[in-house]
């Protein structure tokens, strides 16, 4: 799963982290990606057993929200525009 991770670090000059199993509060953004789920999905439903196309509603419609944090640009416009200076 994280199979060479040291060395793609070093690669892209980044740090990682991993969280301890069970302590949600080391992993601050996945907690609120599942909050930004769950208006989707009934409480008591098992996020692994939501449909592929559900999910992809659900991706897409939390990638078009603009984020204060990214300059009120939504993921996707951001994205988009790595991807194309990438290409450039």
């Amino acid at each position: 799963m994280f199979f060479e991770h040291q060395t793609i670090a070093k690669k892209l000059a980044c740090k990682y982290n991993f969280a301890h199993p069970y302590a949600s509060w080391e992993r601050g953004l996945n907690e609120f990606q599942n909050k930004l789920i769950r208006q989707f999905t009934p409480k008591k439903m098992e996020l692994q057993n939501i449909e592929s196309r559900l999910l992809l509603k659900i991706l897409n419609n939390l990638n078009s929200r603009p984020r204060k944090k990214l300059g009120f640009c939504t993921p996707n416009e951001l994205f988009l525009h790595c991807k194309d200076a990438l290409i450039s």
